[in-house]
């Protein structure tokens, strides 16, 4: 009796100590948190109040929260007023617009993609204009936030727009009108019994979508699927699960969520009866497919429901909601891990462990990867994207390839391309060869948004000169450095004449051009065709054996 009374105080002592801890440190971080916005504050009006010039105290606040959070991961964020409102527009999938894809540049307004149907494309504006001015107020020398106002509004409402079209300068007058984005832009029957559906976002929308081309192209006879999610970014958790549910059974676990708040962590399941458990998919993905598209085929790889094809995916395994600020202003955060069906975090990159010093983010998967089962008892891997059943191999890429396609060269390309081609009109008689690669090299040459490190240092060393006499040798290396950039990009081919060919396209037959092009052309939609026609390789490769 004595001993078990001893036993009770002293779990009672160590729970009593455990509260008294935890309290402690919730007061000692609370108190550390006050501590730091009153430091802030106190700042902040004493700069305001003696600083030499006028501040802005909303870009200096907002500077302060943007430099904040850089430290953590890129996908937790602060949005102002109007980063809200553009953030509801791609999670509905509908503005109020002309129909176009821009860039934003002291020029103005840069046209990059006509949507087909809409009042940019019924007034004849092309990729490459340049929208100058918008009822007679000068875009030129804005920030994208104010350039951005000018297009969007009420549907129904018309502007006046100054366009400048290779040195034209000519008036259009445009209406804004109800943009809808489709998160499924393109689905068909690649043969009598093989359907294809590309997914190209999950937005509000993206399950209902899928579910309407799923069953339009089973009353066309399909009876085999390609589903292609690649360069598809992501989005919405609750549509990856909707549409994962659409070939897993009811009641299975789709995906995970561990967090550090615990009400948080959660595990989703089937809850639907799904539409269709047997016919044979391949889902396609790249380097590209992020966050929800690595939790679709995640799921469906777990449970051995569709193989896998591509590249290795890019890697998010996190979870961020929205969080309401004040002033109408939104913290978007990282709230969670999540985990597929076996147990896999497929996050690639370990912001936790940043280097203090060079900014470097270390990798899972250069550390010890972990082994999981499928449900048919195949092997899959953590650390690091969804790792395809069946691998596409392209050339290595290089550094300096992903250096070009986040650069304005190949746009600038397709543009320069468009006005030397007008004649081609249909998708058979276009050809892009080893011949028009080199036409595209040769245009680097010129291209001033595709510059080297190297190049930009030996620029500024050259200007910095201002010694006219080296003038000849500075041409000299200068054109050497372009050639050896060139043979670098050269490398890559592959590679860089498929983003060419996706933005010629565009340029020529709208977005759904590029995929009709696809359907008969991709390498791997026709890799995906064949694996489904070959009935045992499938199911072997399902099987695990």
């Amino acid at each position: 009796m004595m001993k078990n009374l001893t036993s009770k105080r002293t779990v009672f002592t160590i729970i009593l100590i455990g509260m008294l801890f935890l309290s402690f440190s919730f007061k000692s971080n609370f108190f550390e948190i006050a501590k730091q916005i009153e430091i802030y504050n106190t700042l902040f009006k004493e700069l305001n109040m003696y600083y030499v010039d006028e501040i802005n105290p909303a870009e200096l606040t907002e500077k302060a929260i943007k430099n904040t959070l850089s430290s953590l991961d890129p996908y937790t964020n602060f949005y102002n007023e109007q980063d809200v409102e553009n953030a509801k527009i791609a999670r509905e999938g509908e503005y109020g617009g002309v129909g176009v894809n821009v860039f934003y540049t002291k020029e103005g307004i840069h046209i990059r993609e006509i949507y087909k149907g809409f009042s940019a494309d019924k007034a004849g504006l092309k990729p490459g204009d340049i929208i100058i001015s918008v009822d007679n107020q000068s875009l030129k020398n804005m920030n994208s936030a104010q350039q951005s106002e000018f297009l969007k509004g009420v549907p129904g409402s018309k502007i006046s727009v100054e366009m400048n079209r290779q040195g034209k300068i000519f008036k259009k007058e445009l209406s804004r009108e109800k943009v809808i984005m489709d998160a499924v832009p393109f689905s068909e029957m690649i043969d009598a019994e093989t359907g294809y559906i590309v997914l190209t976002q999950f937005n509000e929308k993206a399950s209902s979508e899928v579910k309407k081309a799923f069953k339009e192209l089973q009353k066309k006879g399909m009876k085999k699927l390609v589903f292609d999610l690649r360069s598809n970014p992501g989005g919405s958790l609750l549509e990856a699960i909707n549409i994962s549910n659409f070939f897993i059974p009811k009641g299975k676990t789709i995906v995970s969520t561990k967090a550090k708040v615990k009400s948080l962590s959660t595990i989703y399941r089937a809850s639907n009866e799904p539409l269709d458990l047997e016919i044979p998919i391949v889902v396609l993905i790249n380097r590209r497919s992020a966050s929800a598209s690595e939790i679709v085929s995640g799921a469906l790889q777990d449970y051995d429901r569709a193989v896998i094809m591509g590249e290795r995916s890019f890697g998010k395994g996190l979870v961020q909601r929205y969080r309401e600020l004040t002033y109408g202003t939104q913290l978007k955060v990282t709230i969670s891990k999540y985990y597929t069906p076996s147990g896999r975090c497929i996050q690639e990159l370990d912001y936790t462990n940043r280097d203090p010093k060079t900014g470097e983010v270390p990798k899972f998967s250069d550390k010890t990867v972990n082994a999981f089962k499928t449900e048919n008892g195949r092997t899959v891997f953590d650390g690091g994207g969804v790792l395809p059943d069946v691998a596409i191999v392209t050339s290595k890429r290089l550094p300096l390839t992903d250096n070009l396609l986040d650069s304005k060269a190949i746009f600038n390309y397709g543009v320069h391309y468009m006005y030397q081609n007008p004649a081609i009109t249909s998708l058979d008689n276009f050809r892009f060869s080893t011949t028009d690669f080199k036409d595209f090299t040769n245009f680097l040459i010129t291209d001033t948004t595709f510059i080297t490190q190297q190049e930009k240092l030996f620029q500024d060393a050259f200007e910095a000169s201002k010694d006219i006499e080296i003038n000849k040798e500075y041409q000299k290396i200068k054109e050497k450095l372009a050639q050896v950039k060139i043979s670098e990009v050269a490398k890559n081919e592959d590679i860089i004449t498929e983003v060419i060919k996706e933005e010629l396209l565009k340029n020529y037959f709208y977005e759904e051009g590029w995929f009709q092009y696809q359907l008969k052309n991709d390498k791997t939609i026709l890799q995906a065709v064949q694996l489904l026609k070959n009935s045992a390789k499938y199911n072997q490769i399902l099987s695990g054996k």
